[in-house]
């Protein structure tokens, strides 16, 4: 069958379409991606202003007629932190469904933790025994930890890259006071996170996924997109340390000509890595794989299985 996931994040709006049966991994046939950074859209009072409803509303009708028209036989729509967290967030979905006829439907951050570690489990497979996974987004950070597909233990935390960014690091490149009080503001919410994960059992592997990541990873020595999905990926925690001492120094617009740093979030690649820097140390995690999958593939895989069941 044909399966289409939008993904609605504080970052981006992503349509993703695959075709999947049963006993297969699922195969990417179309993808279309729109950054809006919806929650940089989010007024004084907690709720997504007018302009980021009708932004959102364009990229959700275009997605469904993509969908419609690559002949989807299902259409799985979610939204994460950005419109989580909107005061206004239920009543800006219903005139959207109302709209366009899109269902986004909000997953609380538990289940990306869950949903992302699904998809973590699948890619690196059983022989990975106990798996810690790491996700950071543009409005929280995801970790979960357990030895099969539904984890022990999965949280989420308030550590987004985007949300850190705009919350903690005013200037540009920011001062060393601001990257102090990040790193202890990580470093606090982490602290009750860690314990628990630690009391579920030491990782046999630790991976992450996500954008951040990834560009994290590149910026290290990584293998470059270009050589494809099943190239091994890996950051370590004592080059991640030289990176962000270098990145540190160097304003957005510049950090964003490095090879693997996108343009649209270059400005946020800082406070990402403090994040990862952190969560790294914490845990006492020496290196974690790169995932190529992540929340979606999770929410595609979930999908299957309920299918398989019926």
């Amino acid at each position: 069958m044909r399966l289409g996931v939008l993904d609605v994040g504080s970052n981006t709006v992503h349509l993703l379409v695959v075709d999947a049966h049963r006993g297969a991994r699922p195969t990417p046939a179309y993808s279309e991606k729109a950054v809006l950074r919806l929650a940089e859209l989010i007024d004084r009072e907690g709720r997504l202003s007018a302009d980021g409803e009708h932004a959102l509303t364009e990229r959700v009708e275009s997605a469904a007629t993509a969908a419609s028209r690559l002949g989807c036989d299902d259409l799985l729509a979610f939204a994460t932190s950005a419109v989580r967290d909107a005061r206004n967030g239920e009543k800006v979905l219903a005139r959207i469904r109302n709209r366009t006829g899109v269902d986004l439907q909000v997953l609380d951050g538990d289940d990306e933790a869950r949903l992302t570690f699904l998809a973590v489990r699948r890619w690196f497979g059983w022989s990975s025994g106990r798996l810690l996974s790491l996700d950071i987004g543009g409005g929280s950070l995801e970790l979960a930890s357990g030895v099969d597909e539904e984890p022990d233990v999965a949280l989420s935390l308030p550590l987004g890259a985007g949300r850190l960014t705009r919350e903690r690091l005013i200037g540009d490149p920011p001062s060393k006071a601001e990257l102090t009080d990040l790193r202890a503001y990580a470093e606090e919410h982490l602290g009750k996170a860690v314990a628990a994960l630690s009391e579920a059992g030491r990782p046999d592997r630790a991976v992450a996924s996500s954008k951040t990541f990834r560009s994290l990873a590149r910026l290290t020595g990584a293998a470059p997109s270009a050589e494809g999905m099943y190239a091994r990926r890996v950051l370590r925690l004592g080059a991640l340390q030289q990176v962000l001492a270098f990145i540190s120094r160097i304003p957005a617009d510049d950090l964003a000509e490095l090879e693997g740093v996108s343009t649209a979030r270059a400005h946020q690649l800082l406070a990402g890595g403090v994040v990862a820097e952190a969560a790294m140390r914490m845990l006492d995690v020496d290196a974690v794989e790169i995932c190529p999958w992540a929340l979606r593939e999770g929410v595609i895989l979930r999908r299957l299985d309920w299918l398989d069941a019926q």
